[in-house]
């Protein structure tokens, strides 16, 4: 029998495929450096215009603006709405089967996800087919936390211990994935089993072995 109870999963990048791809494509259509927005969004990362809008400080107008400002303070022009409207990625249908999986092999599942109030749902689609496939998703968990709707954003370790407090459950029975090694640090700090996130098929290979059952 595992140790572990629940498992704690990030979205962007783990449900769905990593925004950074998205990103990439942005900067290469615009003739941009690769990694810039991630370069712009790393600058000052608790004060910056994304950890604003993800802890909703600011709305999406003034994120547009300020993101804006922030590029070209080095030296390129790139636009916040063009990095919103690209941030939603695709869903990693195995990692939807294996929470199916592991719901019915009687885990407790849930979300912490770092995103902004912009776009339809907790996924921020820009399609109603993609916010429906998403909200399908978010109904499977026991409990989802959103930055944008409770002021807190990863990595604060205020928002693990909200989620372990909900769940009414102890850091070391939980299992949590997320696709950043600063997401992945706080929870490790605090007794979780973290994985770091690479792709979906790693990520479920760790999640098997760390369980000892095979997903999804």
């Amino acid at each position: 029998m595992s140790q572990y109870t629940h498992v704690i999963f990030d979205f962007g990048g783990v449900i769905t495929a990593s925004p950074f791809e998205a990103f990439n494509r942005l900067e290469e259509e615009r003739g941009l450096p690769r990694d810039l927005v991630r370069r712009i969004n790393a600058a000052d990362p608790d004060g910056n215009a994304w950890a604003k809008f993800e802890r909703a400080e600011i709305d999406a107008a003034a994120f547009d603006t300020l993101f804006a400002a922030e590029a070209k303070a080095l030296g390129h022009d790139l636009e916040g709405e063009a990095v919103l409207a690209v941030l939603a990625g695709a869903v990693r249908p195995a990692m939807v089967a294996a929470l199916d999986t592991l719901k019915a092999k009687g885990f407790g599942v849930a979300c912490i996800t770092n995103n902004v109030p912009s776009g339809k749902g907790a996924g921020m689609a820009r399609s109603e087919e993609l916010a429906a496939e998403v909200a399908a998703i978010m109904a499977r968990f026991d409990h989802v936390i959103e930055s944008s709707k409770v002021g807190v954003r990863k990595p604060d370790p205020r928002i693990y211990e909200m989620m372990c407090e909900t769940l009414g459950v102890e850091p070391g029975a939980c299992i949590y994935l997320d696709d950043l090694g600063i997401n992945c640090k706080p929870a490790a700090q605090l007794g979780m089993h973290a994985i770091k996130v690479t792709s979906g098929e790693q990520a479920l290979a760790d999640l098997s072995a760390a369980l000892e059952i095979r997903l999804p």
